[in-house]
């Protein structure tokens, strides 16, 4: 502000001073002087305005300063939901400030310009999205706001986020859990508003069937506003709703009620499914006989029997998985299905050419593991997964022409919590491994589907998942894997 009326009034001077003579006229030269006084006492307040504006901007600075001059690897920050959602809002809040001050400044340096014109800054979808993070993993594993926040713990203005954000997804008791965590932290510096709270803890459990809770806290809000007729009105509905409903579900405790897909991704695996696993068995193999592996076989293990499912150990680097990251992380965008971009699966992918000695040797690694041809395979795909990041249970082939026969599966991390890969068919889960790769076949040998090759990649609730697929198809495989006319093949 202090820059605009500076502005103004220098403006305002030259356009009044235009059209005067000031040599020929000693009162004219002498009304300089009360102008040159308003000229400084306006520069006086531009300068503690601007001082001002350089201390708040110091106090940004300092704020996101431990962001950059730490040299912690930046993955550190993300590993934990809760710490990446409020990096998020941090990043958002700070960035926008000092962009805005930067812009406002007499002293903008013209190198920064076009910085500052392609300077990402996360969006509010970013912020809702890193939220709806947070209510999966609540979901997938029946965690409470308290055990989501492991390390880090949000503030009342933050979890009210995200109880906005589960309330208008319909999750009424997520966002009550949330509302009440909100409610439970406010705080003198909060900008959260109680009377909100209490009115979306209300609603909340209203929405979810438990009346007597609705009636309590809308009771509490008609104490802070007495004299609100809405408050009246909607309390006098939970009450005669109360009276005419038979079952009042606890809006406090988490369904247990879970699907295959969530018992698997919480490591609930069945009993009868870990003994099968024992009896199978580990080797060290040449894919078939390759000469390329004949002096180093690779270590196959057997991590299912029936659809045959094979972990392969230690066949990628630390330095190779270091460098696909690298040449993704410029190219990554929001990974698609076959509908498009899609909320059951929360991640960012890119497709990578042979052009890079890397991806061919690791193209070829593959050929030759599984034996397969990669003659129409689709290139090596990398995937990061985001916030609660998760693909939901799908098949990797349908029945059409030239399907993908198999998937060849890489683990480019170790995940601390969740991020397996679940089969919810047939019970098995496989834990993220660094190095090692899972293969398995999608189609029978006469061409159908296998329907017990559903998979999922579970939310992530701790650390970051980076994976690489190839995705092998039926053309070129005709006598490398010869089709059977049976049923059962």
């Amino acid at each position: 502000m202090a820059i605009k009326e500076l502005t103004f009034v220098v403006c305002f001077w030259i356009v009044c001073s235009a059209g005067h003579e000031f040599f020929s006229s000693t009162d004219q030269t002498a009304q300089l002087v009360e102008k040159k006084k308003y000229l400084l006492m306006s520069f006086s307040q531009y300068i503690d305005a601007e001082e001002k504006n350089v201390e708040a901007m110091k106090s940004a600075f300092q704020n996101l300063l431990p962001l950059y001059s730490d040299p912690v690897d930046p993955e550190e920050f993300t590993r934990d939901p809760v710490a990446a959602y409020k990096l998020l809002r941090q990043l958002r809040n700070e960035l926008i400030y000092i962009v805005k001050h930067i812009r406002l400044s007499f002293y903008q340096c013209n190198e920064y310009q076009y910085e500052l014109e392609f300077l990402e800054i996360p969006q509010p979808e970013d912020l809702n999205g890193a939220a709806s993070g947070l209510i999966r993993l609540q979901e997938i594993y029946k965690l409470y706001p308290e055990n989501i926040m492991m390390e880090m713990s949000l503030s009342a203005d933050e979890a009210y986020h995200v109880g906005l954000v589960a309330y208008y997804e319909d999750k009424f008791q997520h966002a009550f859990l949330w509302f009440l965590y909100s409610l439970n932290t406010l705080t003198e510096y909060s900008t959260t508003n109680k009377k909100d709270l209490l009115h979306y803890l209300s609603f909340s459990a209203y929405r979810f069937g438990s009346q007597p809770v609705a009636i309590y806290f809308c009771q509490q809000l008609l104490n802070l506003d007495p004299t609100n007729d809405e408050v009246k009105v909607q309390l006098s509905l939970y009450r005669r709703h109360h009276f005419m409903r038979t079952s009042n579900p606890d809006i406090f405790t988490l369904n247990t009620e879970s699907s295959k897909y969530e018992t698997l991704c919480r490591g609930e695996v069945d009993e009868r499914t870990s003994k099968r696993q024992m009896a199978l068995s580990c080797r060290y193999s040449t894919g078939g006989g390759n000469p390329r592996l004949m002096y180093a076989p690779v270590k196959e293990e057997v991590e299912w029997d029936e659809p045959r499912i094979i972990r392969y150990h230690d066949i990628i680097s630390d330095r190779e998985i270091e460098i696909l990251k690298n040449i993704s992380r410029p190219l990554l965008s929001r990974s698609v299905t076959k509908g498009g971009i899609s909320k059951n699966r929360t991640s960012q992918s890119v497709f990578l050419e042979e052009g890079n000695t890397v991806v061919a040797r690791v193209n070829q690694r593959i050929a030759n593991i599984t034996g397969l041809s990669m003659e129409s395979a689709e290139h090596l795909q990398v995937q990061n997964y985001g916030i609660g990041g998760r693909y939901e249970p799908h098949y990797d082939a349908e029945d059409n022409e030239n399907e993908r026969i198999a998937t060849f599966l890489i683990y480019m991390s170790d995940v601390e919590i969740g991020g397996a890969t679940v089969f919810p068919k047939v019970g098995v889960a496989l834990k993220p491994k660094m190095g090692s790769a899972v293969f398995w076949y999608n189609l029978h040998k006469n061409g159908k589907v296998d329907l017990n090759t559903e998979h999922a990649g579970c939310p992530v609730l701790r650390g970051n998942k980076w994976v690489a697929n190839k995705w092998i198809h039926e053309f070129g495989q005709e006598f490398r894997r010869p089709c059977s006319l049976s049923y059962w093949e």
